[in-house]
Formats: C-alpha cells, sequence, structure tokens
C-alpha cells in the first residue's frame, strides 16, 4: 500500500513539473483508496461466508454421521431378528423331533406302517412281511444290539451308525432308525417281503 501511494506520488509530481515547465495548469485525477470501515465490511463478509460454508459442512458430516449410525443400528436390528427366527425354528425343530421320538418309541409299528405306505406305497401285505422280519431282528427294540456282530436298533444295521445317513439321532431314536431301514430295503430287496424271503432263506437280510 505505501509503495502504491509513493507511485501515485511520483506520478503527481511528474505531472505537476511537466504542466508547469509548459505553463499549462495540470489536474491531475487520483484513485482514493478505499475507506477503512469498507475494508472492515468486505473483510467481515467474507469471514461470514466462510463460517458459513464450515457450519454448513459440519451439519453435512453430522447428517452422514448420524444416517450411518442409523444404517448400522438397522443392520443389527435384522440380524438379530434373523438369529431369533433361526433359533426359533431350530427350537420347533428339536421338539418336533422329540414328539416324533416320543410317539415312535411308544408305537414303532404304527410308524413304520404310516411311513412304509406313504413313502413306498407298500400295502398290509407288506407291512406284514416287515413286522414279521423286524419282530425277528429286534423286537422292535431301538436299543437292540446283536453282541456277536454288534448290529444295531429296530432294522439291526450292521454296523449301526449307517443309519447316521438320516439322522444324527440314530442310537436313540426309533424314527431315525425306521426310516433308514426302509430305504435300505427298498434299495436291496425292493420290498418287504422280497427281504423277509431272503432272511429266511439265509438267516439275515
Amino acid at each position: 500500500m505505501q509503495r502504491l501511494t509513493r507511485h501515485r506520488s511520483a506520478l503527481v509530481a511528474a505531472a505537476l513539473v511537466a504542466g508547469l515547465s509548459a505553463g499549462t495548469v495540470v489536474t491531475v485525477a487520483v484513485a482514493a483508496d478505499p475507506a477503512p470501515s469498507e475494508r472492515t465490511a468486505a473483510v467481515e463478509a467474507r469471514a461470514a461466508t466462510e463460517q458459513a460454508k464450515a457450519q454448513q459442512e459440519k451439519a453435512e458430516r453430522k447428517a452422514e454421521r448420524q444416517a450411518e449410525k442409523r444404517a448400522e443400528k438397522k443392520a443389527e436390528k435384522k440380524a438379530r431378528q434373523k438369529a431369533k427366527r433361526a433359533e426359533e425354528a431350530r427350537a420347533a425343530a428339536a421338539e418336533q423331533a422329540a414328539r416324533s421320538a416320543a410317539r415312535a418309541a411308544a408305537d414303532p409299528r404304527a410308524l413304520a406302517a404310516q411311513m412304509s405306505a406313504e413313502r413306498y406305497g407298500w400295502g398290509a401285505e407288506q407291512f406284514q412281511c416287515l413286522d414279521s422280519l423286524w419282530t425277528k431282528e429286534s423286537g422292535w427294540d431301538h436299543t437292540a444290539t446283536n453282541p456277536s456282530s454288534g448290529a444295531h436298533g429296530i432294522p439291526q444295521s450292521l454296523p449301526g451308525d449307517k443309519m447316521s445317513s438320516h439322522g444324527s439321532d440314530w442310537q436313540t431314536n426309533p424314527a431315525t432308525q425306521i426310516s433308514w431301514g426302509l430305504d435300505y430295503i427298498s434299495q436291496v430287496y425292493r420290498t418287504p417281503c422280497s427281504a423277509w424271503g431272503h432272511s429266511q432263506a439265509v438267516g439275515w437280510y
């Protein structure tokens, strides 16, 4: 600012000297510097603009953080609900399995007759053969174990853990044993009467 003022003063002096030398009247127009109040107002306006911009950016960042927190809470709530539904489904499945095991233990023959008819279409004649076969093998006792061979359960699976393909509770659940036994007969002998005929001929099936 001081340099500009000195420069202007030099210009004015040069013009005056030139005018006086020529014997003319010289009028020099010099731009006035902004008043201190105007400079202060401009500075304050810029500061206010920058402050408003900073406040807006701060508000936007705050809004973003709040939105992220809401999204996180929503995701957590959804995950908890999903876990709760899964737990309820597991509990319901376990309860159903327990009821099924209880019914099978109470009357395994009735369950076997129902399963053989629904799954394989075997009627009363085939069930008579199945009844004879498994009465001979285990007496329909799901805890029966052959002391010499190790065959286990109602169908006398050998080894017993073959029945795990139909359920991890194969050692204690008659329904799992019956399901495996019917599947085995269907695949190997096609019908209970064929399995019973083989057992009568050779002593095993």
